[in-house]
Formats: structure tokens, sequence, C-alpha cells
């Protein structure tokens, strides 16, 4: 197999942000290159053309290669209900949910077997596969049942880029203990170092290359400098905060509610190409200040991030913000908060069956989680609209749960197969809606914005349209790294010919 593995000394290095880079750079000339990672862990998921549920790393990663995101790009992904249990994704679909100890005990076996059958499928249809690994590849205490690193590099064969984060400081102990704590054949498909996040000058690094290269005996392939607001969707909470702006001066003040599992925060990535909006993340009421608006992320426990935001005295906040006339909106999850009761009929969302508890009691409906998780993109149109205009929008719904309201009150979109969806008030500052990247439509963010423009007195904008922005980004984060990078012996490795170096 032609391909490359991406590893780090550590999470949050830059491995997804170098893998979508080279993905893209390969497909600038012309090869066909697909991602590939074995097991991701991410409430922030991307649904296929299938309605198959894959992280959104390895989605984004696929756009940056022009192909269609698949299942086999990432065959696992774990998403955490709490801090001893996930929900176990395979190919697409929801396995069931179990414990770090019974996944790690039970699942090895049939890991195994799906990575295999993953790797045959992309190696059919694909020239290169650049495929990422996580956190570090020499966790003692998981190595021995490895489903994500070294041992996916060994079954497909293909050398290794070890990438370290210069940044977080300590670079040199992280790489030399990382190559170190690798077994003698797992060490010698290390074929290339990579320094990322680098701040300033960068031949002051010059002596660290040299002496890291006598050292290992392994080539430093390029010194990345830090990229900061790159615009390329986060895998996590943490990665997206450092991307959004950070200045609080802005003429619009939009708070984000930091729940603790939070889901499918990539729906409020695209504010961060409205030069008047700042994103402020508020997990306490102390925190909540006087925003112009309000969004209730989606969630992966429902009931459970309820239950916090009582604890922190947010639901009297938001409640309050919403009663004097806020614009609040609540995507998914933060939908079902908005009703008056939720009932976990099935024990889908907290493990107990039947266990109820009140809404923020801002839509007087409810909310019942059943068994089997309905995953889809979709597409129609904004009902409430004051000009009577169809406004086309799409996304994707992930959820357990449905919801219902009085049939006396306005649903926020007509799908196109005629089911109607979402809640809107009469004069549209509440809305809720099971659509994820509901603001990724350009003109649909742009009108939202311009009701909160208007009463503010601002200036009404005209859309600014992300999706053209986010392929010039692509490109540039690609030439970014080919600048930073020995490009020419990278292919060398992969293809295992003379790079004239």
């Amino acid at each position: 197999m032609k391909g490359i593995m991406i590893q780090g000394t550590a999470s949050d290095v830059g491995k997804s942000l170098l893998t979508t880079a080279i993905c893209r750079l390969f497909a600038n000339v012309g090869w066909k290159v697909a991602p590939f990672k074995s097991q991701n862990m991410s409430n922030n998921s991307y649904v296929t053309i299938h309605g198959e549920e894959i992280g959104r790393a390895q989605g984004i990663q696929a756009e940056a290669a022009r192909t269609e995101a698949s299942v086999w790009m990432n065959p696992i992904l774990l998403k955490p209900r709490s801090d001893q249990q996930s929900e176990i994704i395979l190919l697409g679909k929801s396995l069931e949910t179990m414990s770090g100890r019974g996944y790690r005990d039970q699942f090895y076996e049939k890991g195994i077997e799906v990575i295999q059958s993953s790797l045959a499928y992309l190696e059919q249809h694909y020239d290169v596969l650049v495929i990422e690994g996580a956190g570090s590849p020499v966790e003692v205490n998981l190595k021995s049942r490895d489903l994500v690193n070294m041992k996916v590099a060994e079954m497909a064969d293909v050398p290794v880029v070890l990438v370290a984060d210069i940044d977080r400081g300590g670079i040199f102990a992280s790489i030399i203990g990382t190559l170190e704590l690798l077994a003698p054949e797992e060490r010698e498909r290390v074929r290339g170092l990579i320094i990322n996040k680098f701040r300033g000058d960068i031949s002051l690094f010059n002596d660290g290359i040299q002496w890291l290269e006598e050292k290992t005996g392994v080539p430093v392939l390029g010194v990345i400098p830090y990229i900061d607001h790159h615009g390329i969707d986060g895998e996590d909470s943490l990665s997206l905060q450092k991307q959004l702006p950070k200045s609080q001066n802005r003429e619009i003040d939009l708070v984000v509610l930091h729940l603790p599992y939070v889901s499918n925060y990539s729906d409020i990535e695209s504010f961060a190409y409205e030069p008047d909006v700042s994103i402020r993340w508020v997990g306490h009421g102390d925190e909540f200040g006087n925003p112009d608006a309000v969004i209730i992320p989606g969630t992966k426990s429902t009931i459970n991030d309820l239950d916090y935001l009582k604890a922190v005295d947010l639901d009297r906040q938001i409640k309050d913000f919403s009663h004097k006339g806020g614009f609040l909106m609540g995507i998914c999850g933060g939908y079902q908060m908005l009703g008056e009761f939720i009932i976990d009929e099935a024990g889908s969302d907290t493990g107990i069956i039947g266990k109820k508890v009140e809404g923020l009691r801002l839509i007087s409906g409810q909310t019942v989680f059943h068994p089997v998780k309905d995953t889809k993109r979709v597409k129609g149109s904004i009902i409430s609209r004051a000009n009577g205009e169809d406004l086309l929008v799409e996304g994707y719904e992930i959820h357990l749960g449905k919801t219902t309201h009085a049939e006396s009150e306005q649903n926020f979109i007509e799908l196109e197969n005629g089911r109607t969806e979402g809640f809107c008030n009469e004069d549209g500052t509440i809305i809720g809606t099971y659509l994820h990247h509901l603001f990724h439509n350009d003109d649909w963010r742009n009108e939202w914005l311009n009701r909160i423009r208007e009463r503010k007195g601002l200036k009404i904008r005209s859309p600014i349209y992300a999706a053209h922005l986010k392929e010039e980004r692509f490109d540039s984060l690609a030439e970014r790294l080919k600048e930073n990078l020995d490009w020419t012996l990278l292919k060398a490795i992969i293809f295992e010919v003379e790079s004239n170096k």
C-alpha cells in the first residue's frame, strides 16, 4: 500500500491539520488520495452522503482530498457519553455503548477485522493513503491492544512521520522519549520528523535540527510555523476555541454554552468568518454577561448537560435572556432543552429507563428519547420568513430524541420530503432545530445576524460565502506546509525512491 502515517508525540500536536494539508497537496498534483483514521474519539461527527457517521476530521480531510467521505476512512468512532462510557459507531452505524474496560476487553478482534477490511477497500480505490494516528503511539498501558497507531502502520505497511509540538515546550525530550519507547521494529518505521507550531525565526532552530538528526538518525522533514486562525474545522472544542476570534470588542457578542458533553461544535465555526461577531464560550452563570445572542449547541447527553446548566445557574440566565426578547437558538440537544419536559423512555440518553426531567419551558412541547438514532443529510426551506420567500438550507440530523410541540406553534423548516422540522416563535427570537450545520448556510446565517444588527442599530451586511473561503484555506494551508516541508523527501519516503537530496 502506498501511503504515510502521521503520528504524534502527544495529543493536539497538529496531526489532523497536517493530514488535511497533505491530502490537499496530493490532490493538487492529481493523485487520488484518501484520509484514514482507524479509530477516532470525538463527539464532533460528520454525516456521509449515505447518512453514516464518521469523525468530523476525516470528513474534512476527504473534502481537502476532493473526494467523497466514506465510512472506510474512519471505521470506528467512539463518542463519549460520560467519563466512563462511549457510544461505538462501527462503519457509520451505532453499535452499542460500552465502558472503556469493556471496549478494551471485548472489541479488539472485531476492531482489527474492520480495520483490515477498510484498508483493503481504500487500497483498491485510491492511489495514496494518508493515515492519522491518535494521541501518542507509546502509551505503554494501551499498546498491547492498539487499534490506532503502530499496529495500523504495520497492517497498512506504511512508513511513519512523527510530529512534535514545539509550542508546548520539551520537544527534544518528547521526540527522544517517544522513539526510545518504541519497539525496534516500530522504530524502523519512523522515517521522518516534523516540528510543528514554531514561532519566530526558524533559522534559530537549525542547531536543534542538526542535533535531532544526529541523535536519532531520522531526517527532520520540516519546521512548520504556528498557523493561527487557519479556518479548518477542529476535531475538538479546544482546537475550535483557538480558531475563534479573540477580540471581545466586536459589535455582536455571541455566547455559546460550553456544555460538558458538547457535540458537533463545528455548527458555530462559520461565525469565525464574520468580522463583526465575537464568540464567547460560557460555562457558568457568572460568565453570561449581556450577550446579543445565545446558542445552546448539540450534546451527547442532553439530560446530563441540562442538569449541568441548572447546577451553574445558566438555566435562569437563559430564561431571563429569552423573556427579555434575546435571540436564542437551540441546536439538536439544545433544542430538546428548550421544551417543557425530556423523557428518556428507552434509557438511551442516561441509561435510566423512563427518567423524566423538566426542560427550560421556553417551548410548549417535550422530547422523548428512543433506542434508534436518526442520522441523515437533509435539505429544506425556512418557513418563518417575514417576506414569505423560500430560503433553502441543508445540513444533517444526528439524534435519538423526537421533539413535539403544540400544533398551533410555528415550525421552522419544511424539508424536501414535506416533513416539518424545528420550532420558531412569532418574532423569530426563539428557534430550535435538529439541523446541524444550519449556520453553514451563508444566506441564512446572514439573515439571522442581520436581525440582530437591525435591533442594535448596526449596518446591515451582505452574506459572506464561507464555502469559497474554505476552499481557499485548504489551498493556503497546503502551500504553507509545502513551503516549510521537504516535499520531495516525503514523496520519496512514501514511494520508496531516491530523493536525490
